[in-house]
């Protein structure tokens, strides 16, 4: 068990970043359709809104698989987590946005471990 303390965390990060990098490179695909999503569930400044979700999503979860700057990156994608699953899946009475909800609650507390914890041993932070 004690061997697998060296690539679970690597692990871990790339399963985490993963959904990160993909719905990051998804938005850049199509970022108008994004601004109107974003303006549809009352995002204020959906444009600048999308590039700043667009950069965090990316340029976080590329961190967070390569382990650089691995708590910061962590805590942003943290609190990302929970603004986004309180300001918008959270609307009552939706199941298919509780569901996402509690996927976002759920990311937030991985990434919560990866502050207190840091990234593992494969990782550049610890290179």
């Amino acid at each position: 068990m004690e061997a697998m303390k060296s690539y679970l965390p690597p692990l871990g990060r790339l399963l985490m970043s993963s959904l990160f990098i993909w719905a990051g490179l998804h938005k850049l695909m199509n970022p108008s359709g994004t601004a109107q999503y974003f303006a549809s569930a009352h995002i204020p400044v959906p444009q600048v809104a999308t590039w700043v979700v667009i950069a965090i999503e990316v340029l976080g979860g590329l961190a967070i698989l390569v382990g650089y700057q691995t708590r910061w990156a962590a805590a942003v994608l943290a609190v990302f987590c929970l603004v986004t699953g309180f300001g918008v899946h959270l609307p009552v009475g939706d199941q298919a946005n509780m569901i996402n909800f509690y996927k976002n609650l759920v990311m937030a507390g991985g990434f919560l471990y990866v502050v207190a914890y840091g990234p593992g041993s494969i990782s550049i932070d610890k290179a």
